[in-house]
């Protein structure tokens, strides 16, 4: 089995070196069941024990950096590439070479030089009031700043890193000039100042309060799933794959690297291997309505229903990389 252990406890241990060299310590930003029976059914066919520390990416950041060499962490897991790269400037993952990775990630999914391997995708996708806007009325990010939807679109704050992951995408796409002129043109198309997840956007549709929304495909399909007031929201808006007829849908991922301290390698790497395989795959992505990153691997019914769409292939450490440029743009256009 797994366990949790606190920090505290963790660097203790490896002080007076009483870690074992069968065990592996995961800092994970993800906090659902599925992952925990992941790691017990690791443990099951490796004989490695999984010690897990669970937070909010910024504070396991901030752990890594105060603990620096001397970190017992031997894997971080974190969502958006956005805080991949900021886990990448802080210097904390190590390069890592492994066939069966490479084979299994594909090229655009993880980062060029092994420092991070993607493990779920996820699409940031339009969602459209069926009653007040029509099929193919609006089909790409760039319909957003187009003055037809002044005082109609809804869509979450500046800080918000998937939206900073997104205006990322769109300055390697379009430039900085055009992705600047697209926030403008969105910041002058809101229906109300930003507010809320991405769930309080699709539910604000569905309340008439604007006409289209910004949201991560695994907010929309929650909702399919959820209470009755969710189902009911979501009944009353239609989901839109972008860019369809050019370059796709933006997709993010959750990822995983090495910590370049990390005491257990060997096992880290194991550990990451597994959560390639087909079965492991299949789980993780479910447990949050996400499309796996290895192909063939099947998807959540919730997702079928969804239908199949076109990705922008773009690597995230592109867009990740291009993430402050992005919140300046943004800032510039009073986008709060």
């Amino acid at each position: 089995m797994f366990q949790r252990l606190c920090v505290a406890c963790l660097i203790l241990a490896s002080h007076v070196a009483i870690l074992s060299a069968q065990e592996v310590n995961v800092y994970s930003a993800r906090h659902y069941d599925t992952d925990d029976a992941l790691y017990e059914k690791f443990t099951e066919q490796t004989g490695v024990k999984v010690n897990l520390i669970e937070a909010k990416s910024d504070a396991l950041l901030e752990r890594l950096k105060r603990e620096g060499k001397n970190s017992p962490a031997d894997v971080f897991i974190t969502v958006d590439a956005g805080r991949l790269h900021k886990a990448e400037q802080l210097g904390v993952f190590q390069p890592i070479d492994s066939e069966l990775l490479e084979n299994r990630v594909p090229e655009n999914l993880r980062h060029p030089e092994g420092l991070w391997f993607g493990l779920t995708k996820r699409a940031r996708v339009i969602l459209r009031s069926r009653d007040r806007v029509g099929d193919n009325e609006i089909t790409c990010y760039e319909d957003l700043a187009d003055p037809k939807w002044k005082d109609r679109v809804l869509i979450r704050s500046s800080s918000n890193v998937y939206n900073q992951s997104l205006v990322g995408s769109i300055i390697e796409a379009q430039g900085e000039e055009a992705a600047a002129k697209w926030c403008d043109g969105v910041v002058a198309n809101m229906a109300r100042r930003p507010q809320g997840g991405d769930r309080d956007q699709i539910k604000a549709v569905a309340a008439g309060e604007g006409d289209v929304a910004i949201a991560n495909s695994y907010y929309f399909a929650r909702m399919l799933n959820g209470s009755d007031e969710e189902k009911e929201a979501a009944s009353k808006v239609q989901v839109v794959f972008p860019n369809q007829n050019d370059r796709g849908a933006h997709v993010n991922i959750s990822g995983i690297g090495v910590v370049k301290s990390s005491p257990n390698k060997e096992n880290a790497i194991k550990f990451i291997e597994f959560l390639t395989s087909d079965d492991a795959q299949k789980v993780f992505a479910a447990g949050n309505n996400e499309y796996p990153v290895v192909e063939g691997v099947e998807i959540a019914p919730v997702l079928t229903k969804l239908g199949e769409f076109k990705e922008d292939v773009l690597n995230p450490a592109v867009f990740g990389g291009n993430n402050q440029k992005a919140l300046r743009m943004m800032d510039r256009a009073g986008w709060r």
